[in-house]
This record gives C-alpha cells, structure tokens and sequence, in this order.
C-alpha cells in the first residue's frame, strides 16, 4: 500500500508541477505562449465580414486514479480566444460530476478533481464547456462536449473468483497428465501497462503438481503416483499480475486434488493357512467359517470372487463372497460325521472381478489359501435304519400279536442303550403299543378295515445315558381286509315289468358291492334262491361279470290277478371264507304300449273296467272337481249375501247372536227375530210387517248367562221397549224364539254358534287331501278358501 501511495504522490507532482502534459494536440495559436499547461483555448468571435479561424481542438484530460493528496487534483485548463484577461468572460462546466466531482474557476477556467476517483467504478466522464459574456450572460463560444479519462493506476490484486477447486486425477497417471485450470481475474485495466496481465505459480504442491504460468492448467509432475500411498493432495496456486515482476500485487486459491483408485492391486491373504472347528451337528447350508484376502483398491477395484480348488472338500463344501465385507463365508454341503471323518483340507483362490489391462503384465490378479477343516464330535440321537417303517396287519388279529419292529441305534462313539416309546400326539386311541428295549410293534385293540384302513403315527427313540436326544421316525401300518361281509345289491332297484311281456325277456341289470376290500379279480356270483327256484315267474341271468339280468319266465303278466312280484336273489362272493346274502327284488306288473314304453303302474288303475284309458279318468275326475268347485262357490256366495245385507257397515264388528234354547226347525228360525234392525233402524222402516212370534206357554226358557255386557245394545233394547210401551198399535208382548239345547254328551255337539270355537268359515277341510288323488282339486280349492277371507274379522 506503501508502494502505491508514493507512487500516485510521484505522478501527482510531475502533472502538477507541469512537467507532464496529456497526451493531445495542442491548441494551433497558443501552444508557444503557455507550452506547460493542459489548456483548452476556444476560439474567440469576429466581426461578420471576417473569415473566423477556429484555433482550438478538444481532446481528452486525464486524471489520476486514488489521488491522496491534500489539495484538489489539478486537472486542466479551458480560456478561450475572446479572453483578454480582463475579467469580462465567465466559463461554465456541466455533465458527468460537474460540481460534484470536478469544479471550475469561472474566471481563470481552471478545472481540479475535488474527491478520489476510481477506474473499476467509471472509467471516464464527459462534460460540456462555455464561455459566457459576464455582462450580457450571452454565450460567447458554442457549447462543447470533452472527456475526462480516468488513469489507471496497479491497485487490484488478482482473485480467484472459482476458488477454491476441487479435482481428481487417477492414480498411476503419467507425468503431464491434465488435472485441472484455474482463472485469475485482475480488476485493473487492461489496456494500460501491465496492472491486469497475470502469472500463475505454484507455492505448495511441488514436486507432485505443476502449472502453466499463462494458461493456469495444472498437471501431474511426477510418474505412479499411488493412491494407496497418498490419496489427497493440497496444492497452494498463486496469481500475480505486473507480469510477476517485482511492486504486483498477488492473489492465492487452494486446489484439492483427490487421487482416483484404479485396479492396480491384486488381492493377497494375509495367511497362508486358515484353520476352522466344525462340530458335526452343524446343518446343511449353515456358514461354518470365513476368510478373507485383502485388496487396498477401493470399490469395485476391490471386489473379490472366491472359488474352491477341485480337492478334498470340493464336494462338501461351498464358498460364496459377503458383499459387505468382501469376505469368503464357507458353507456345508452335506452332513459331517465325525465317526466317519474327522478333518478336511482344501485350497481356496481369491481373485479380482474387474481387471485392468494396463496392469496384467505384473502378473495375475489372485492368491491361494490353504483351508484346514477339523470336525468336533457331538453327542448325537439315535438313528434309526429307516426313513419310514410300513407294516400291514389283518383287521381280525388278537390284540397283542406283534406285527413288525424298528430299529435305532447310537453311533456315537461311546455308544449308549436306545429306548422307544410312541409319540401320544399321533397315536391319541393307543391302538398299538411297543416294546421300549426291543422295538416290537404289537396291537393293543382290535382292528376294523372299514372304520380306519390305515395308521400313522411316529415313534421316538431316546439314548439312555442322554435321554434328551432323541430323534423320532413315521410308522405306516395298513390294515388288510377279512372276508367278513357278504356282497349285497349295490343300489335300490324299482322293476317293472309290462302285462305283455315275453318270456326270455331282461327286465332289470343288477350290480353287487362289498364293504370287504375286494382284493383283484374277486367275482361275484348270482342265483335264485331255492324256494323260488320251485315255480318261478322270473329268472336270474348271471353275466359273469359281476353284473346279473332279471329275465322273465312267463308269457304276460296280469295286475289285477297280481301287482308285486317278490324275487329273492342270493349274491356270493369269491373271497375266504366265502359269504353270501339274499336280496329280494320288488317286480311291479305295469301297463305297457306296444313298443314296450311303460303306460300306467298305479294301484288305482287296477280298478278301472277294460278299455277305460287313462285320458278318460282324467276327465271324469276333472268334471266331478269342476261340479264341486261350483257348489262350493254357490253357498259361498249365498252366505255372502246375507252377511252384506245385514251388515251395512264393515268397522260394525258386533256378531247377530242368537241364543237356540231347543232344537226348533233350524236355520230358518233366525227370521223370528233381526238383529239387524237394530244396527240399520231403515230396515224398520221398509219392512212394516212385523214378524213378532206368538210364545206357545209361558214357561221360561233355559237362559245361558251373557258372554259379555253390551251397553251398546242394552240401551238400544231399552229404549225401543219404552218406545213399544207407550205405543198403543203395538202388540203387549216382546217376540222370542227358543230352542232346545242337547247338551255336551251328544255326538253332534251343540248347534249353537255361541259355544263354537270357529265359524263356517274356519272349518279346517285339511281331511280332504286324506280321501285320495280325485279330491285334491276340492282340497286346493277349500284351501285357498280358508287362507284367503276378506270378510273375516280377527
């Protein structure tokens, strides 16, 4: 700073002490009367008839950059030809920083700096100058525009604007091998001296890195740099400008340089031998032990693919790679057994997955290791000598025959007595036990093919000197079969044979089935029983297939001599000891056309006289349901017409009770007295006629007590008798019909309503469809009746 700020004093001094002129064309006229001054003349003005000569060119000024001097910086002159130094012109300055950053002295024209300038904020300023009249404020000379230019002087250092970088190179990479460019940028001007040209150098970093001292590339300076050696690297560039001379001002950034890995190592094992303990109860595909080989490479560089060399445990053992830790995780193949073998020994190659070709002349990528496997022995369970044990027993053996035996055995070292016993969760019904030192199966129940024809169950078989090894083994038993059931008719057959058949004639095809299993090629035999044998109507025909025809012995068959024929057939089979059983066929005589097609089997056709055809009964009986429909729709509507015409409203639920004291003459009795005036007094009133009944004594009726109290009906009946009493037409006795009552004990019950639990239209004629198929239309139709009564109030 130092530097600078004498340097800035020391161009000061020699502008201001007029040793130093700017760089422009002076002035023609004037430049021999004032050679040491940056004066600007304007030209002055002549009379009109005179050719005016312009002895004045503007050009630029310049002022010095970061001025630290304690008066305002001289900057030049404007006088223009009209001044004669008498006071009388006025000069001006306007644009750019016109009184704020440059002044004027109106009279002498002289022009200073009054504040520090600097280039990097503007390089130049323009402004306009004029001479004016003091008097009469005219301009004397046209307004003209001229530059001031800022000089630039070294005050900015070089800066990284990037900085600091970040950059790789891979390892091994030759000498000159392009790492990166940095960029220095100098803020001064460029056009002028040597303030903005830069140069590049190294401060820290040598002798691995160098750089252009132009350009600013950096590259690798020395050869098989290794990354497993040093990886990072911290280099310090430096940016000068003055073009590195001495008096520049400089400027620094950090470039961080990260050597790449490349495959360039091969995996070593840190041992030659590895030596692993393996129990032999260790199951198959468990890991058993690891090793590993080291590569320093990094990432897929140090990827290691491990491999068995074909040897001792080629076929025992497997190796696969941990794609965490790059280790070789070794894994069985097959059980061990340490009775059998008690140490394996195998080599095992590690090697690169990704090469790179540049390094195969150091030779190949891989190493060998010895791998020593010693098997543990362990205390083991019995084994037993199969898999799975099946036996077969006869349904029919005694309870205790033995029926097989299972064998296990210690095969340890020291071996050790086996026990047996069976395994409750499989064998809950114990329908075998065994014998806990031998191993014999026997039957503990008896057996039954067709309940259960076979048995699976476990056995568990423990040592004796370590009764918690144990290990376990299925039992299969099945059971064979005894000819104990005789061969029976497999389906129910319904036969028919026709009133026209013919002798010789097959009229059903029968099949037999056992419930013994019937072992390959049993044949079942069949034939009539000996007391049908005698006079038989019907034959068995016996296909030697297990299959059997019933054939037919006679020649027409009559339904009304005989409907059902009875035929007992005997089926034997061909098994030890044989068994046999009668079957009885039922043989319906039917009605047939012609071509043998089955017409009629029903009972009732039996009864129907010769020549009476099917189609004919169907329509008797279809006339004699039509005729009775029609009765029953006749008093169904009668009786619906004396209800409406009594009843005048349907919400009157009040019933016309009549109270029968003898058994009088019947329905027609209810005219005696009409209810039905009293609910609809119009009835009185178009039916003048009284219908009032003499009383023949004057014994009292038998009086039954109300079922219940009407007061409805009780006022209506009061006030009509005080209405009757006071009438003088009226006859003076009240008309009553009685009737005679039988009693409980009479077999048709009483007749009166009032003790009957259901009306006419309750009947139950469920008994209907008791009489037979021709009165099932009567029993439909008084059904649907009784299900379906709008009339009928509950």
């Amino acid at each position: 700073m130092l530097t600078r700020n004498c340097l800035s004093l020391l161009l000061w001094v020699l502008f201001d002490g007029g040793l130093l002129t700017p760089l422009q064309p002076q002035p023609q006229q004037t430049l021999a009367t004032e050679p040491r001054e940056n004066v600007i003349h304007l030209p002055g003005q002549r009379s009109h008839f005179q050719r005016v000569k312009r002895g004045w060119v503007w050009n630029q000024f310049f002022v010095l950059e970061e001025y630290m001097g304690s008066e305002p910086q001289y900057v030049g002159k404007l006088h223009s030809d009209l001044d004669k130094g008498e006071g009388t012109v006025k000069y001006t300055l306007s644009g750019d920083g016109a009184g704020t950053v440059f002044t004027i002295d109106e009279t002498t024209g002289d022009i200073h700096a009054i504040r520090s300038l600097d280039r990097e904020e503007k390089p130049f300023y323009t402004l306009r100058a004029q001479a004016v009249d003091i008097e009469t404020r005219k301009p004397l000379e046209p307004e003209s525009e001229f530059i001031i230019k800022v000089q630039d002087i070294n005050d900015n250092e070089p800066k990284f604007l990037d900085g600091p970088y970040v950059a790789t190179v891979p390892e091994m990479s030759p000498v000159g091998a392009y790492v990166l460019q940095v960029k220095a940028t100098d803020a001064d001007d460029p056009t002028y001296g040597n303030s903005a040209r830069v140069v590049y150098s190294i401060l820290q970093g040598q002798p691995y890195f160098s750089i252009d001292p132009k350009t600013g590339v950096i590259r690798t300076a020395l050869p098989n740099m290794d990354r497993e050696v040093k990886e990072q690297y911290q280099v310090l560039i430096q940016a000068k400008d003055m073009g590195g001379q001495l008096g520049g001002l400089a400027g620094t950034t950090i470039v961080n340089i990260t050597l790449t890995d490349v495959n360039d190592n091969p995996p070593r094992f840190p041992k030659s031998i590895f030596h692993l303990k393996v129990p032999e109860s260790s199951p198959i595909g468990s890991a058993i032990g690891r090793i590993r080989a080291v590569d320093p490479d990094f990432g897929q560089n140090a990827e290691i693919e491990y491999n068995i060399v074909p040897g001792d445990g080629g076929n025992l053992f497997d190796i696969v790679t941990d794609e965490d830790t790059q280790e070789g995780v070794i894994k069985l193949k097959k059980p061990l057994d340490f009775e059998t073998k008690k140490a394996y020994t195998f080599k095992v190659e590690a090697s690169n997955l990704h090469l790179d070709h540049r390094f195969h002349s150091a030779g190949p990528f891989k190493d060998t290791a010895t791998v020593k496997i010693s098997v543990l022995d362990v205390d083991e369970p019995p084994v037993f000598s199969k898999p799975l044990y099946t036996m077969e027993v006869y349904e029919d053996t005694p309870v205790g025959t033995i029926i097989g035996a299972v064998t296990a055995q210690d095969l340890d070292v020291g071996s050790s007595a086996v026990r047996y016993f069976i395994d409750w969760k499989s064998d809950g019904d114990s329908y075998f036990t065994i014998d806990g030192n031998e191993g014999t199966i026997a039957t503990n129940e008896l057996l039954d093919r067709e309940s259960t024809a076979q048995y699976n169950f476990s056995i568990i078989a423990s040592k004796v000197s370590n009764p918690l090894l144990t290990s376990k083994v299925n039992i299969l038993i099945n059971v064979l079969d005894v000819n104990e059931f005789p061969p029976e008719i497999s389906v129910p057959y319904e036969t028919a044979v026709c009133e026209n058949a013919k002798p010789g004639q097959i009229i059903q095809i029968v099949s037999a089935a056992d419930r013994d299993l019937s072992p390959a090629g049993q044949q079942f035999s069949f034939r009539l029983s000996p007391e049908a044998a005698i006079k038989p109507n019907f034959t068995v025909r016996d296909f030697r297939n297990n299959t059997a025809g019933i054939e037919t012995r006679r020649n027409g068959y009559s339904r009304r001599q005989q409907e059902l024929y009875f035929l007992p057939v005997i089926i034997e089979d061909s098994s030890y000891p044989v068994q046999s059983s009668t079957n009885t066929m039922t043989i319906r005589v039917c009605r047939c056309d012609s071509d043998g097609t089955i017409l009629s089997c029903n009972v009732e056709a039996i009864f129907l006289p010769v020549g009476l055809s099917t189609g004919a009964l169907i329509a008797i009986l279809l006339c004699i349901v039509i005729l009775l429909a029609i009765v029953v729709l006749y008093v169904a509507l009668r009786r619906q017409k004396k209800k409406d015409s009594l009843m005048t409203s349907k919400e009157d639920i009040r019933d016309n009770v009549i109270h029968y004291d003898d058994e009088g003459g019947g329905e027609e009795d209810t005219q005696a007295f009409d209810i039905g005036a009293l609910r609809n007094p119009k009835v009185i009133e178009e039916n003048k006629i009284r219908r009032d009944i003499k009383p023949d004594s004057l014994c009292l009726p038998r009086q039954r007590p109300p079922v219940e109290d009407n007061t409805d009906i009780r006022d209506f009946i009061h006030q009509r008798l005080q209405e009757n009493d006071v009438d003088p037409t009226a006859p003076p006795y009240d008309s009553l019909a009685t009737y005679a009552y039988e009693g409980t004990g009479s077999v048709a019950e009483s007749l009166s309503s009032i003790d009957s639990l259901t009306t006419e239209a309750d009947q139950d004629y469920d008994y209907l469809t008791d009489w037979g198929p021709r009165f099932k239309v009567l029993a439909d139709m008084f059904g649907e009746e009784e299900s379906y009564n709008p009339d009928k109030v509950t």
